[in-house]
């Protein structure tokens, strides 16, 4: 089934990316000195679907860098919960030992079968 939901999805967006990379594919120039046109400082001539792409890459990492932050309350709670959790479950195995005593064998040798 997600082999399926992936094949549905990623094929659409594929043919997107490549009917935008034909339908770009003339070089433009990127400057970033605006006011030497002629003869900028920094200038860097690519095919103008690199930059489109550029711009998505770019715009997907600052997303998911500001929702790794902003998601950093759960994971601490998380982290404190787990660490209260492991608290309380060693306190309660302090107050409550349990002997794990071995079953006696049925016939020595032999693998005990268990249901569980």
């Amino acid at each position: 089934m997600r082999k399926i939901m992936n094949f549905i999805f990623l094929v659409p967006i594929a043919i997107v990316l490549i009917l935008l990379s034909v339908a770009n594919r003339h070089w433009v120039t990127f400057s970033l000195d605006p006011l030497n046109t002629e003869a900028p400082a920094f200038a860097l001539s690519l095919p103008f679907f690199v930059f489109i792409f550029a711009a998505l890459i770019i715009g997907a990492m600052i997303g998911s860098c500001l929702t790794w932050f902003t998601q950093g309350k759960h994971r601490k709670a998380l982290r404190e919960q787990a660490y209260e959790n492991t608290c309380l479950k060693r306190e309660y195995e302090k107050e409550h030992p349990t002997d794990k005593k071995q079953p006696a064998e049925i016939a020595p040798g032999l693998p005990l079968i268990s249901n569980s």
